[in-house]
């Protein structure tokens, strides 16, 4: 995928691609991340920092692993995805009716209004069509005083690690993804950076869309960037 499309095409291109890859995507993670995917998804539910029993969707959700680490703090959990193909993936034990999973547009949720106590939202950004509508959204199925905690790839501000990061990220990781996987599938990863906004110009999305003590914290040297935030 060497054009990166937009709106519709976009829209399409990225659920086929995650239909696709879906069979050894958590596979081909756990390996190109070293399992550091698992300790920033632990970190990130941690950081919501509400009580057990707390209701928390996960968008974007895929194959379920923000549910599996929600339902070690003891929150009831939801999770909401676009590709079926990622959803039929989820190990047993995710999607079931204490946790379903539900095929769904993240940008227009089958929620009430306040209907969630958080929301997270790992490696998903960048594939949307609208990230602001998805802030807006957020702020929407929220309670005053919800939680959100987004989870999203980074670059190292140290020059040396982020140019290893860059060769890494641009070249290592296509060529795991062909191996294991699909080669445009994970040649795609790295050129999607491009959609991510500038971290000032996500925050001050989130205070926008009604969202108070905003904060960003790089993750392993800065491979990673979590940000979360309180519902206003």
């Amino acid at each position: 995928m060497s054009e990166l499309p937009s709106g519709a095409a976009k829209r399409r291109a990225v659920r086929e691609m995650f239909d696709a890859i879906a069979p050894r995507y958590d596979l081909v993670n756990r390996i190109m991340t070293l399992r550091l995917d698992v300790a920033w998804r632990r970190r990130t539910a941690r950081e919501l920092a509400l009580p057990p029993g707390s209701l928390v969707a996960d968008l974007a959700c895929g194959t379920g692993d923000f549910c599996r680490e929600l339902a070690r703090l003891g929150h009831h959990r939801i999770g909401f995805d676009f590709s079926m193909g990622m959803l039929r993936a989820a190990p047993a034990g995710v999607g079931d009716g204490a946790a379903p999973l539900v095929n769904a547009d993240v940008l227009e949720l089958p929620l009430a209004d306040g209907a969630l106590d958080g929301a997270t939202c790992g490696f998903a950004l960048r594939n949307l069509t609208a990230i602001s509508s998805l802030l807006t959204e957020l702020a929407r199925v929220l309670r005053p005083g919800g939680r959100v905690g987004l989870l999203e790839v980074d670059s190292p501000t140290n020059p040396v690690l982020r140019w290893g990061h860059g060769l890494y990220f641009g070249r290592v990781v296509p060529q795991i993804g062909a191996l294991l996987s699909d080669r445009d599938a994970y040649r795609y990863l790295p050129e999607s950076v491009a959609y991510l906004p500038p971290p000032e110009e996500l925050i001050d999305g989130l205070r926008s869309a009604g969202f108070d003590d905003v904060r960003r914290h790089k993750l392993s040297a800065g491979i990673a960037q979590m940000i979360t935030a309180t519902r206003g």
